[in-house]
């Protein structure tokens, strides 16, 4: 008979004593014993150590230890038929979830995931192949969220509190996490991990899922090689730090490069890198390295390259100023729905830096600056794509002029299963900066500027 055959016929009840109450509704056993027996034990053994299941002076071994004595007495309690090899099993499922991440460990494992949000203790959600999927999983009590959620960002030098009610993290991984706690989150605690890949996608990847070209590859390299500033923009969720990845393979092992972010998740192969990493304040709100902050130190570090994880603040201005000063070759993504809001968003952010500069002296030092915008869209079917490679020409009065140089093409629709047909093509525009990229020894293949039609279409993988 298998463990929950057995114990579903053994009609386990609520059990009462004099440390804690524990009532599992019957509809839940009946429809699965073996969790409904698991999720008991769980809130048994929460309510015998409280906080002490986050005890920091605890090694793992240590606590481990603890979590296998006090299990064997609440699987004591309950009388449940366990064979010694079940009862073993189900202690080891229960320590895993404990010192690791709980319900979502499962997830994190599974490569196929891409994203995780768990609301409170209600539901737990996850993104697979770009559309969204509701989870049998959740968590027992937001108490058991909550230390999962302090487990995380403790971790990595971050606090999480009233006083500091949402917190960005990372995973050892490098996945990316965000948390929000009471009394900001009215229903609890709520966490989202974008995960990353054990794997990096690399541009071979990429080509395979659709999102580019070979030919654009090559575009790509050669617009890296050649030092030119590129802004990788999308709305969330568009694979804008995986193209950023992409993008900084093609730089050279010769170059010197720094590379500052609010939480690290670029992975750079290069062998001559500097990784800076923001700070927030501490409990008594001093201590703050912003993003700004190490752009400016950045400059005093002989950096070849710069890339920023992110540009959402006045470190615009700073970043404008770099690549306007022989820091050519920089790299950085913005949010923004389409390339010429994400010039709307660079001259706003460059405005929060204080300074009473005229537009049109703004748009100046952005036209100086930029050269390249890669815009990247997230398709119904779930897929990420590059839909628009954009060339920053010049200033037309107090307008900033941009070149299509490839274009994503949606004449083709969608196939019987969802999946879009279409592909990027290139416009036909050679862009001006092609001389500048001969300077640096970087040839583009006329073929990629040839009939927009020809060449370009793209697969998706299945």
């Amino acid at each position: 008979m298998r463990l929950g055959d057995r114990i579903k016929a053994a009609d386990v009840a609520p059990v009462e004593s004099s440390d804690f109450l524990i009532a599992e509704p019957a509809q839940q056993v009946a429809e699965d014993p073996f969790e409904g027996f698991k999720q008991r034990a769980q809130e048994r053994l929460y309510a015998r150590l409280g906080g002490r299941i986050t005890d920091p002076s605890m090694t793992e071994t240590e606590l481990r230890q603890m979590l296998v004595q006090e299990l064997s007495h609440a699987v004591d309690d309950d009388a449940a038929p366990l064979s010694t090899a079940e009862r073993a099993q189900l202690v080891e499922e229960i320590c895993r979830d404990v010192i690791g991440y709980g319900p979502i460990q499962r997830f994190l494992d599974d490569a196929s995931i891409t994203e995780i949000m768990v609301l409170s203790d209600k539901s737990i959600y996850v993104e697979r192949d770009g559309r969204l999927e509701l989870t049998d999983a959740h968590y027992i009590t937001q108490e058991q969220l909550r230390n999962v959620i302090e487990r995380i960002v403790s971790g990595v030098g971050r606090r999480i509190d009233e006083s500091s009610p949402t917190v960005d993290a990372r995973l050892p991984d490098g996945s990316r996490v965000n948390a929000v706690i009471p009394p900001l989150a009215v229903d609890g605690p709520q966490l989202t991990i974008r995960k990353f890949a054990k794997r990096p996608l690399m541009a071979a990847d990429l080509i395979r899922l659709g999102s580019f070209s070979e030919e654009m590859s090559d575009f790509f390299t050669n617009c890296v090689g050649g030092r030119l500033n590129i802004l990788v923009t999308g709305g969330t969720g568009t694979g804008k730090t995986t193209m950023l990845n992409v993008l900084s393979a093609a730089i050279p092992d010769s170059d010197r490069i720094v590379t500052i972010e609010d939480a690290v998740e670029l992975r750079m192969h290069q062998r001559h890198v500097v990784r800076l990493e923001a700070r927030p304040p501490n409990i008594e709100g001093r201590g703050e390295v912003s993003i700004r902050d190490l752009v400016r130190n950045s400059l005093r570090m002989r950096p070849d390259r710069i890339v920023v994880g992110e540009v959402r603040g006045a470190e615009a201005l700073d970043m404008l100023q770099a690549m306007n000063t022989g820091h050519e070759g920089s790299l950085s993504t913005l949010h923004a729905n389409s390339p010429r809001d994400a010039l709307s968003r660079l001259e706003t952010m460059v405005m929060m830096a204080g300074f009473e500069l005229p537009v049109k002296a703004i748009r100046e030092q952005v036209v100086g600056a930029v050269d390249l915008i890669v815009h990247l869209s997230r398709m119904r079917d779930g897929s990420r794509r590059v839909t628009r490679v954009v060339e920053v020409e010049g200033i037309e009065g107090d307008t900033i002029t941009l070149s299509d140089l490839f274009v994503f093409d949606h004449s083709l629709g969608r196939d019987e299963d969802g999946t879009v047909l279409g592909s990027v093509v290139p416009t036909g525009i050679r862009p001006k900066f092609e001389a500048r990229l001969s300077d640096y020894g970087f040839t583009l293949d006329d073929g990629i500027f040839g009939d927009p039609h020809a060449g370009m279409t793209l697969k998706r993988a299945n």
